[in-house]
């Protein structure tokens, strides 16, 4: 998409980015929730980010398309310095390189910050959003079996990491 504009979310964003997380919640095993997230809950939710876990969603012609943040993977201090990432783009945008652009930007935000390693968790079956990753770097580092319940079945949770630092 050459019009794609990657910027920070703005509390003016969230209904936009509610739906598109919404829309997943109710057909898709990328959210592994049954209930749809309410405006106060977004909000709540978008309070806790800062500088260190932004949020930032990728705009098409004045349209919200997708969006991305960053959050702590453990909220134990000793996993200060790794961060969990999200990506959803609005189901008629996918296979555009949305996905990837935004991935893309949190890595260098997620640099910029000081982290030294992102994780990912995708339900096992969610092949493009692993693809996704891979391409962007990241290792599967582990698989937990038939974790998750969700329309009528259990699934497996996979975990990706890309380290940005050895140390």
């Amino acid at each position: 998409m050459r019009t794609l504009r990657l910027r920070p979310a703005a509390t003016a964003d969230l209904a936009e980015i509610n739906a598109i997380f919404n829309r997943y919640v109710a057909t898709s095993t990328c959210v592994w929730t049954t209930h749809e997230t309410t405006a106060a809950e977004r909000a709540a939710w978008f309070a806790s980010h800062d500088d260190a876990t932004p949020v930032l969603v990728a705009e098409a012609r004045g349209r919200i398309v997708g969006w991305g943040a960053l959050a702590p993977f453990v909220t134990a201090c000793t996993f200060h310095k790794t961060a969990e990432n999200s990506v959803y783009v609005h189901p008629d945008c996918q296979r555009r390189g949305i996905g990837g652009r935004i991935l893309c930007e949190l890595v260098r935000m997620a640099r910029r910050a000081g982290y030294i390693s992102i994780v990912a968790s995708i339900s096992a079956d969610q092949a493009a959003s692993i693809a996704l990753h891979r391409k962007a770097g990241f290792e599967e580092m582990g698989r937990l079996r038939q974790v998750g319940y969700k329309f009528d079945a259990f699934r497996d949770l996979v975990y990706l990491q890309l380290r940005l630092a050895d140390r």
